[in-house]
């Protein structure tokens, strides 16, 4: 990637992009190298305040724009996308440090998101209800709720971002983006590509900040109707009261810990596959990653020598690099929260079979390596803390029941995941798991046209499906007599 493919950074308020004028700037760093690339503006406390009055003014217009154009500027956005989609990818890679290939998969699900939510907004329904007199007319109209403070993590920070901007448009609502300040490029980039396709000022403003300072500053502004929040139970439960105390509507998607259910009857090589692909995909960070295996004593040692011989093949190295087949994570940080959930799991009895270390000769950047642990005990601190990293914890079982009662353990309910070849086990595990989202026999999950949501702490609302527009739009009822 080159120099000049990474964009200006500035801050997008009404239309106009914003930089400098003395304004605080931190620090983005390539996580493959921790080498610092580029200076981020952070907004002022006017700069949000403009922000949130923009998208108000916005909305007066856009929530009577006609669906049917709106979703005609959406689908030019996904149009765009797609044409610059190679250059996307390589901004995404570079301040976010997941392969090429991962980073292209993203961008592409950016602008499937832009294009299935266009067409959604225009089947956003009212109904005729029938009347009780004959001169009576019952009508029941949806409405957009109003301009909606969007907050977006730097783990998918292109579709994450998408999925809140695409939603809300759709539903004629506006737009205030805060997009972690990790990876800035990728939505200046997305956001200039919105302005090119034609989207109106103030419809989609863009800021960066002091996060705690960003959210509550657009939460108590009264012309914020609605917030959107993705990233931690801690933080999303502080928002939560924070938009309460306002009366203001939430989706809050709050991270997860996914159990995966591995049956004595399947093929255990094409597990151990399927689960290497998608375990160690963006090196374990993201909401959905299978994490905790409850695996049956039939094929359970099978299971772990295999998943770690995988796992040991795994070359860690940059995201550019097209030999890597797992990149870095995001922040020393992560790799101190790595080391400490290891040594806690040997500490209460788990071997390590794989990883456990950082790589041998990836001292620069952030690098760990792919982690299987066998006989991990429930208690340890990787078990129920979301470890958010490339961990595969591994357990056996021999009663399904017990399986089920495990994969219920944790706070967190989002996604959960099982391979077996019985109709009766996978019936008894989507009715008895508790997660909004659950695949059998698949780890594939959160397409456009399904609402993503989770249960228990993961969070309240959904993104995405008809579900996510909905949460958008607020029913209003209308009874009209003749005069």
């Amino acid at each position: 990637m080159t120099t000049q493919s990474y964009p200006p950074l500035a801050l997008l308020i009404d239309g106009t992009w914003v930089a400098g004028g003395g304004r605080e700037t931190r620090p983005v760093a390539n996580p493959a190298s921790a080498e610092t690339f580029a200076e981020l503006p952070i907004a002022t406390l006017a700069d949000i305040d403009a922000a949130g009055e923009a998208a108000a003014r916005a909305f007066r217009s856009w929530r009577r724009v006609p669906a049917i154009e709106r979703a005609s500027l959406l689908l030019s956005i996904a149009r765009l996308v797609r044409r610059d989609e190679a250059r996307l990818s390589a901004i995404l890679t570079r301040e976010q440090g997941k392969r090429l290939p991962e980073a292209l998969q993203e961008v592409r699900g950016s602008a499937d998101t832009f294009e299935w939510m266009a067409e959604e907004g225009k089947r956003a329904y009212g109904r005729i209800v029938p009347a009780r007199t004959p001169d009576t007319d019952q009508l029941v109209y949806v409405e957009p709720v109003g301009p909606v403070a969007a907050f977006s993590p730097w783990n998918f920070p292109a579709v994450l971002g998408a999925r809140k901007v695409a939603t809300a448009l759709a539903a004629g609502c506006t737009v205030v983006l805060k997009p972690a300040e990790e990876t800035p490029g990728i939505w200046v980039a997305l956001a200039a590509l919105c302005v090119e396709a034609g989207l109106p000022p103030g419809v989609l403003n863009l800021v960066y900040g002091v996060p705690a300072e960003v959210s509550s500053r657009l939460i108590a502004n009264p012309r914020i109707r609605k917030i959107s929040f993705t990233g931690s139970v801690a933080v999303g439960r502080h928002l939560a009261v924070q938009a309460a105390a306002v009366s203001k509507r939430a989706t809050l998607e709050l991270g997860g810990h996914a159990p995966v259910i591995v049956t004595g009857d399947v093929d255990v090589d094409r597990v151990v596959e399927l689960t290497a692909a998608a375990k160690f995909r963006n090196a374990g960070q993201l909401c959905l990653c299978p994490t905790r295996f409850y695996v049956h004593d039939d094929v359970h040692d099978r299971f772990v020598a295999r998943l770690g011989a995988r796992a040991a093949a795994l070359r860690v190295g940059d995201g550019a690099d097209p030999a890597t087949d797992m990149g870095p994570l995001a922040s020393s940080r992560r790799v101190e929260a790595m080391r400490a959930f290891c040594a806690d799991a040997v500490d209460r009895g788990g071997r390590v079979v794989s990883g456990g270390k950082v790589p041998a000769g990836r001292d620069a950047g952030w690098f760990w390596a792919p982690t299987v642990i066998a006989d991990v005990p429930d208690d340890a601190r990787a078990m129920v803390e979301e470890p958010f990293g490339p961990l595969a914890l591994v357990s056996r079982y021999s009663r399904l029941d017990d399986a089920i009662e495990r994969a219920n353990s944790t706070e967190y309910g989002l996604a959960a995941y099982a391979f077996t070849r019985s109709l009766n086990d996978a019936r008894a595990i989507e009715h008895g798991v508790e997660a909004g989202n659950v695949s059998i026999n698949t780890f594939a999950v959160s397409a456009p046209e399904m609402p993503f949501s989770g249960v228990k702490s993961s969070g309240p609302g959904s993104e995405m499906g008809r579900e996510g527009l909905l949460d958008h739009l607020h029913p209003k009822a209308v009874v009209r007599a003749l005069a």
